[in-house]
């Protein structure tokens, strides 16, 4: 599946938003959003027109895609999935979003980043339930209990990602033993629970789809 390879502080700059796409880094002064330098292709303010609704939508759907690390045609099925579940559209989509596996590794600290979490699944470290799951696009249930499979628990990438749980513990929708590398799904997460993605607009990306 194709997949995008080139420079990920580039997308950071694009959306002037830090997406978290390289893990320690991101929180580091190498990040080039601390730089204040103006995204790639972009004009000087006194040079920008006015931004078009379609403009605005289209990097708001772009920051939420980004940030998760899907292609265009998984998000927009994920968006099509939310869409015929029962209740706000934009909060089903950040509860699909928030359910897939490569996610709630990242989540549970046994990746500093999605795109580690879910190289981490797709060699199959990663166990649900007691079996190894390699597809990062698994949507996990609550009560389900995802840890690191027992050949992998010597890894030391996810044994370094694990001290961000000291620092900073996980969303209040999970479950963490960092001793034994296991955690639990315990529900799936409501919108205003998603506190670092406050600043996402998602009714702007239902309003971009529903065209």
């Amino acid at each position: 599946m194709a997949r995008y390879i080139g420079p990920v502080c580039r997308l950071c700059r694009t959306e002037q938003k830090k997406l978290f796409l390289k893990g320690d880094r991101c929180k580091s002064d190498k990040c080039p959003i601390n730089r204040k330098r103006l995204p790639p292709g972009k004009a000087p303010k006194s040079r920008q027109g006015k931004q078009s609704d379609y403009a605005v939508q289209l990097r708001e759907k772009q920051k939420l895609k980004r940030t998760y690390g899907l292609l265009e045609t998984q998000f927009r099925n994920t968006f099509e999935k939310a869409l015929r579940m029962p209740g706000k559209t934009g909060e089903n989509l950040f509860g699909l979003l928030e359910r897939r596996l490569d996610t709630v590794v990242y989540r549970l600290r046994f990746a500093s980043s999605r795109a580690q979490a879910r190289q981490l699944v797709l060699h199959g470290h990663i166990a649900v339930n007691g079996k190894r799951v390699n597809v990062p696009s698994f949507i996990v249930k609550a009560g389900d209990q995802v840890a690191v499979h027992a050949s992998s628990k010597k890894l030391e990438l996810i044994k370094d990602a694990l001290q961000e749980f000291g620092r900073s513990g996980v969303m209040p929708w999970l479950e963490v033993d960092p001793d034994n590398m296991a955690g639990k799904f315990c529900a799936i997460p409501h919108r205003q629970d998603i506190t670092d993605m406050a600043d996402i607009r998602e009714q702007l990306v239902v309003e971009l789809y529903s065209k």
